[in-house]
């Protein structure tokens, strides 16, 4: 039973790593990474201090998905994000915020 539960919890570690590297992908695929480091700011701010932001926030999916959506700006600094959509699926935007929130 024990060595049942091991391979069980493996499992499940290797398919989230798995989603969070298609994720990654993802984000790179789209463009999110010309303009946002994983772990340091580039043009936008470093995607695990946007987690770090955030954590706690019920409401943090649904606020990003919104802001990836429709671009912005003030909240990390004078640099607008430009909108993406409709360029990028709405699916894939939720996708990508998800793995952000999760860093």
């Amino acid at each position: 039973m024990k060595a049942f539960l091991l391979v069980v919890l493996a499992t499940g570690a290797l398919m989230m790593a798995g989603q969070a590297s298609a994720s990654e992908a993802l984000a790179k695929k789209s463009g999110c990474l010309a303009c946002h480091g994983v772990d340091k700011k580039v043009l936008g701010p470093g995607l695990k201090d946007v987690a770090a932001k955030y954590k706690g926030d019920a409401s943090a999916e649904a606020k990003l998905v919104a802001k990836v959506k429709a671009g912005g700006s003030g909240v990390w600094g004078p640099i607008p994000m430009p909108a993406n959509s409709p360029q990028i699926k709405d699916a894939d935007i939720k996708s990508i915020v998800m793995w952000v929130l999760s860093l």
